[in-house]
């Protein structure tokens, strides 16, 4: 068999994770589901391809045109592979879990491809962690839920986390207050993405007031509030600006180190939350660690019920741990045997037993990448230059 060059190629977006960057994902994928387990949240674990029509439906649907389908050779029915694993956890919710009394805590861990990658994240496979907290419509659940996130990756040794609240209901129920829809509404929606108070202006006309107000509102959390709150609001938009500083105090309250941010008007990549939302970040890190928020699951019987969650993104999450330091690694030359081998091991050592007579068991280690070798019944350390200690 012939190998040529192209074996190794892979296509775009993807990529192998090599050590110890592998290893680091594992072990820190195992902390974070750890941490959600230490606030009640059991571990489930859907599967990789669902049926399509399961797949996409109700907050699946967010995700559609980043699903790659496939046929069952089984069953004849289209299946899809999964972009996000949020909607699974809330199909296991309504389904299998029905009868399971809420609110109904549950943590996931897995791996998910989507069609294409994005500016930010150009990686089309990578893991995901998160939780989600199903039945409960108070504002301590999202509370909750933010905090477990953030307590999670600062468990990890990522430091200067900010957390950046959002509301995408908010412009929608102030547009419908107010009269605003079509395409004004449309033009509305791009101005505001924009941070463009001229095409504000323009779009709303007489009634840009507001919506001018809420652009300006974005900043750190007491300052955001307090310009919220001087707004004068409709009553549904009034409401929701009630809960939003309800959450955003709470969290401040409870997590005084951590940064916290408002932007009323930000809802791309919410579109299927239904209230309070936010996304997690990082100093000197690209791209965000994690999101959730509000949104309704859907339940067997019909209906929804109201959830909240967040999934963090592993691929981000790597780039911005510490540093981990080099990992000691014993080489243990041909004959020392297996009992020794098996002592060292109960003892802490990752060994590499020889698998042949070596001249130089120095040298060897060394060509192996171990920081240590046996010699003489102890463990010898190598230094940097090549000599022993």
């Amino acid at each position: 068999m012939t190998i040529s060059g192209e074996s190794a190629l892979l296509p775009a977006g993807l990529a192998d994770l090599l050590s110890p960057a592998a290893e680091r994902e594992a072990s820190s994928v195992e902390r974070l589901i750890r941490h959600f387990a230490g606030f009640g949240y059991e571990r489930v674990k859907p599967p990789l391809l669902e049926f399509e029509s399961n797949l996409l439906a109700g907050a699946g649907a967010a995700v559609a045109e980043q699903t790659f389908r496939l046929m069952d050779p089984v069953s004849q029915r289209m299946l899809g592979l999964r972009a996000d694993m949020t909607p699974q956890i809330a199909r296991i919710a309504a389904f299998r879990l029905a009868r399971a009394p809420r609110p109904l805590r549950l943590c996931y861990a897995g791996q998910v491809l989507r069609v294409t990658g994005s500016q930010l994240r150009p990686e089309r496979q990578f893991g995901q962690v998160g939780a989600e907290l199903i039945g409960s419509p108070a504002p301590a659940a999202d509370v909750e839920v933010a905090l477990a996130a953030a307590g999670a990756l600062a468990g990890l040794g990522i430091g200067r986390l900010a957390l950046d609240l959002s509301l995408p209901t908010l412009v929608p129920a102030l547009a419908q207050a107010l009269a605003v829809e079509g395409p004004a509404l449309a033009a509305l929606r791009q101005a505001l993405d924009r941070k463009d108070e001229a095409a504000v202006a323009a779009a709303a006309g007489a009634e840009a007031g507001p919506f001018v107000g809420l652009l300006r509102a974005a900043g750190p959390a007491s300052a955001a509030l307090g310009n919220l709150r001087r707004l004068a609001l409709p009553g549904a938009a009034a409401a929701e600006v009630a809960r939003l500083a309800e959450i955003a105090e709470a969290i401040a309250a409870a997590a005084p180190g951590l940064s916290l941010t408002i932007d009323p008007v930000e809802h791309r990549g919410y579109e299927y939350h239904s209230g309070v939302s936010f996304t997690l970040f990082a100093a000197a890190v690209r791209g965000e660690l994690g999101r959730g928020g509000r949104y309704r699951a859907a339940r067997a019987e019909g209906g929804s019920e109201p959830a909240t969650g967040v999934t963090l993104f592993m691929d981000t999450v790597l780039a911005a741990l510490p540093e981990p330091e080099r990992r000691a690694r014993l080489y243990l030359p041909f004959g020392a045997g297996p009992a020794e081998a098996q002592r060292l091991r109960r003892e802490g050592w990752p060994v590499l037993a020889g698998l042949e007579p070596a001249a130089d068991a120095a040298a060897e280690a060394r060509r192996l990448g171990c920081s240590h070798f046996w010699r003489g019944g102890r463990v010898v350390a190598l230094v940097e230059e090549g000599a022993e200690r």
